[in-house]
């Protein structure tokens, strides 16, 4: 009688509402229809359109009235940069107005990987959803009627009364339970990220103001630049926790290598938004587990991290390697470069305290985010070689050497899975590795621009060329830039500019780097190419 009742009023409902019912199946068609295309092609499109997107508001909207306005492939450029969260740039950053300015950090918000990230548990928990529902169809028969299909999950508690009253095997039952547990647990964990993306920049941009209030030598270049502090401060703390590395100066944080109080506020920013993003998140919800409401979600959350499959849940052991690394890498990085920089030009007029806290920001630039205090055109050429190598990593690279003893590996997966992963397998022996299609695009490059390579051999050197498409594919943003006075033959028509050094290339290298760009924002679908290759 119960389910009798309960299909009258869902039937009841279809009927009195039909356009709520329709709107429902079609959302749920397109979901369907994400769910089944390759995530590849997903994120591609998306960045795609975003970057088209935002060159459209870009190229309507107006720059500074005493500033020419930029080209279209320049605007595209900057448009795919901070999609890409790359912060290449090929023109001045003050070239571009203040609503300019505002849909860079919009790019730059959208584009960032803890954002996207959020997105796609989006769709794993409306995927969640439908095995809740397969459960519950195999329990109730009710749910088998192709009107119940169409009505909205509020009507979901019915069918679990219902099916708690019928006589189903225990099974069946347990099935249930656990497709209703991964599916609390998946909303749970986007609440957690949502409060910590919005917690962090939040704290970030009063941290920013407050400091540009007190300090006068900072709120003055701000002023002499002609740019808001609010819009500084929102600009600057995106593009920290983003990685993104885009500054509304054209000397970047170059102009503020002396306010060790600002960059220490942004630190933070580059790592929680980055390299330590999981273990971060992962000691927040064991935090949030100590509340009795939430304990049964946080530790299925940390004992399952391999079936929810959310990419920078990582398991215990991975994320305490993983904050072991990037300390080593970063203290590494501060000591090899104040060795080698703490007497140089860039460093000059300094505090030793001033030095530190700038060495120790420029080394955590180095791991995908791009902000520099210095100008690296100056730099040693040992000091760029091992950025190249640090750009180039992963952000996630670990040491792991007790990982395969982890109990929270993915667990056994069942042959048609396996099946198709050696598919997916087949196809990934027939690409090159990242560092294969590197070399092709550098290569590219510099055939492209070998008539600069002959004429201008200090600007436009295979080091400094390689140290571009490096951070390209890193989606850093590290650039040596382009100086006049390096010339051997003088152009009096020179210009000194203070862009990347993809600002001085033809138009074809950079149509080459947005390429670069996008491959290296989509780089955790090629990070097993080349396994076919053995090197013996």
């Amino acid at each position: 009688m119960t389910s009798l009742a309960s299909y009258r009023k869902k039937s009841s409902f279809f009927l009195t509402n039909p356009i709520q019912s329709i709107s429902s199946c079609m959302g749920r068609c397109y979901y369907d229809l994400i769910l089944k295309i390759n995530p590849f092609f997903i994120h591609t499109l998306y960045f795609i359109s975003v970057s088209l997107l935002g060159f459209g508001i870009l190229e309507v909207l107006k720059p500074r009235t005493d500033q020419p306005k930029p080209r279209n492939i320049d605007l595209l450029f900057t448009s795919v940069s901070a999609a890409t969260v790359s912060s290449m740039s090929t023109v001045e950053m003050e070239v571009f107005s203040n609503e300019q300015l505002i849909v860079i950090t919009i790019l730059m918000f959208i584009g960032g990987e803890v954002f996207t990230s959020m997105v796609g548990l989006h769709l794993k928990r409306f995927n969640t959803t439908k095995t809740w529902k397969n459960d519950e169809k195999n329990m109730d028969p009710v749910e088998k009627d192709p009107v119940s299909s169409l009505l909205p999950t509020s009507y979901l508690d019915d069918v679990v009364i219902v099916s708690d009253l019928s006589q189903n095997n225990g099974d069946t039952n347990s099935n249930n339970k656990s497709s209703s547990l991964e599916y609390d647990s998946i909303q749970f964990l986007g609440y957690v990220l949502l409060g910590y993306f919005l917690t962090i920049q939040i704290l970030g941009f009063s941290f920013v103001m407050i400091y540009l209030t007190n300090v006068s030598t900072a709120r003055n270049v701000l002023k002499n630049k002609g740019i808001k502090s609010s819009t500084f401060a929102v600009f600057t703390v995106v593009s920290s926790f983003a990685s993104c590395g885009f500054i509304p100066t054209n000397e970047n944080m170059i102009v503020f290598k002396e306010n060790s109080g600002l960059l220490l506020i942004l630190i933070p920013q580059l790592l929680l938004g980055n390299t330590l993003f999981p273990p971060c998140l992962r000691f927040l919800i064991w935090v949030l587990g100590k509340i009795k409401v939430l304990k049964f979600k946080s530790k299925y959350l940390l004992q399952n991290t391999g079936e929810i499959g959310y990419f920078h849940l990582l398991p215990s052991s991975h994320s305490r390697s993983l904050v072991g690394t990037v300390s080593g890498f970063l203290l590494i990085g501060f000591v090899f470069f104040s060795a080698m920089e703490w007497n140089s030009g860039g460093f000059k007029g300094l505090s030793a305290y001033q030095k530190v806290v700038g060495g120790v920001f420029e080394s955590t630039n180095a791991r995908h985010a791009g902000e520099t205090v210095v100008d690296l055109s100056t730099v040693a050429p040992a000091v760029l070689v091992f950025f190249v190598v640090m750009m180039y990593l992963p952000p996630y690279t670990s040491f792991l050497p007790l990982f395969k003893n982890n109990k929270e590996q993915i667990p056994p997966k069942p042959k048609e899975v396996l099946k198709e992963k050696w598919r997916k397998r087949a196809i990934q022996d027939l690409i090159f590795s990242p560092l294969s299609y590197l070399a092709i695009f550098i290569i590219a490059i510099c055939i492209t621009e070998r008539r600069s390579l002959q004429q201008d051999p200090l600007n436009f050197s295979v080091l400094n060329i390689t140290l571009e498409v490096v951070s390209a594919y890193g989606n850093v943003g590290f650039t040596t830039g382009y100086s006049c006075d390096r010339q051997i033959r003088a152009d009096s028509s020179c210009v000194a500019k203070s862009y990347g050094f993809a600002g001085k290339w033809s138009d074809g290298s950079k149509v080459i780097l947005i390429i670069v760009m996008f491959f290296g924002r989509l780089k955790q679908f090629s990070m097993a190419g080349g396994r076919a290759w053995k090197l013996l």
